[in-house]
């Protein structure tokens, strides 16, 4: 919700299949992240970004996920990347 995406272009590695990462992954479960990732934490971490969603949004915060950057340095010989987007707006529910 708060971090980066990218558009990126395969470089055909076969030794990954032609496949690469598709997101940062977790790095907690759901219920770890409502449990530990208070609001205040989520509204600091989305600083800048528009979010409409009900309810409780603190399992999808950035802080229960990868750093999306390193994922895509470790990917480096899978992809090249395009354009990195930033994100202006998150609309759940």
């Amino acid at each position: 919700m708060g971090t980066k995406s990218f558009i990126v272009r395969g470089l055909g590695n076969p030794e990954s299949f032609y496949s690469c990462s598709h997101g940062a992954g977790r790095t907690m479960s759901r219920s770890q992240a409502n449990k530990t990732i208070s609001q205040e934490d989520v509204v600091r971490a989305l600083n800048g970004v528009y979010v409409k969603a009900p309810g409780n949004i603190k399992d999808e915060s950035p802080q229960a996920y990868k750093d999306i950057s390193e994922v895509m340095s470790n990917q480096a010989d899978l992809v090249e990347i395009v354009t990195e987007l930033t994100p202006v707006a998150v609309v759940k529910g």
